[in-house]
């Protein structure tokens, strides 16, 4: 019987067990090996870290973890959880099985990514999501901004600080008056044709081709591909959802506490802004409110 099983080993996963570690609790982190960053070459914008590739990072932190006597880690993917009262158990692909006290989530999202042909194979690298993140790296050259959802709005407002800026509706999401002046002030062109290819050997990007033939030269487009939480775990617990603007994510309050007693949830899978600063950050609350609650249990 552990203290607390933590699912999931990324950012807010590493972040929530070397928490728990640390105050002795005894803890199993559980990871399948497929976090969402794994396309990226680069995580930047993460204090001490900027530069540094996902993995690397997360090596470094599974190697600090396991310097803890009381933290066992274990690659293996969790399929299914069920409750007993106050015990959790964690059932895993391999048909093993281990117990805990508490439950941290910090499963992820998966991503559905516009249905363009060669979108998939420039995915982290010259289609990219968040421009905190990689906008830097694609300063001054021609951008563009595939629409997705109403919200694609607002990440068209910041792009030009990076560069150029084209944004293309797609032919669905039309700026409304007051957004479309606010575009002008910016320098947006807004291109209502709809993209059908890209041009250039993946995953560099030439241009975009548009569906009346012409080309729009751009190095790299930004978009926000619809999201959803990467494991049935927490809706099949009876946790709460709630619909954000690229998908539903884990309800959680404050301090990483989902609906259900006993169990957390942190980063991307439970916060409609998904960042991995804000990831850990939120690993590391609910690794104190985890702790806590067995203090007080």
């Amino acid at each position: 019987m552990y203290d607390v099983i933590v699912i999931g080993g990324s950012f807010a996963g590493q972040a929530a067990a070397i928490q728990l570690a640390r105050a002795r609790m005894s803890v199993l982190l559980i990871d399948a090996g497929l976090p969402r960053n794994r396309f990226a070459d680069a995580s930047h914008g993460f204090l001490g870290q900027d530069g540094k590739a996902p993995n690397t990072i997360m090596r470094e932190a599974t190697a600090q973890l396991r310097r803890y006597p009381t933290a066992q880690i274990l690659q293996n993917d969790a399929q299914k959880v069920a409750r007993n009262g106050k015990t959790f158990t964690v059932y895993l692909a391999n048909r093993a099985k281990f117990q805990a006290k508490r439950l941290i989530l910090a499963t992820g999202v998966s991503d559905t990514l516009p249905d363009i042909p060669g979108v998939a194979e420039r995915w982290g690298k010259t289609v990219l999501h968040c421009p905190y993140c990689h906008g830097y790296e694609v300063r001054n050259h021609q951008l563009g901004i595939i629409a997705t959802n109403p919200m694609s709005v607002h990440q068209a407002t910041l792009i030009p600080d990076w560069g150029p800026t084209t944004y293309f509706t797609q032919g669905i999401y039309e700026p409304d008056p007051e957004q479309a002046m606010l575009l002008s002030k910016r320098g947006v062109v807004i291109e209502r044709t709809p993209i059908i290819s890209f041009i250039g050997d993946a995953p560099g990007l030439d241009a975009v081709k548009l569906a009346d033939g012409r080309l729009i030269e751009v190095a790299a487009v930004f978009t926000v591909p619809k999201t959803r939480p990467a494991s049935p775990i927490a809706e099949d617990l009876g946790c709460i959802l709630e619909n954000g603007p690229t998908g539903p994510f884990i309800k959680v309050d404050t301090w990483g506490a989902t609906s259900v007693s006993g169990v957390y949830a942190a980063g991307d899978a439970a916060s409609p802004m998904h960042n991995a600063t804000v990831a850990a950050a939120s690993g590391v609350l609910a690794g104190i409110a985890a702790h806590q609650s067995l203090a007080r249990a």
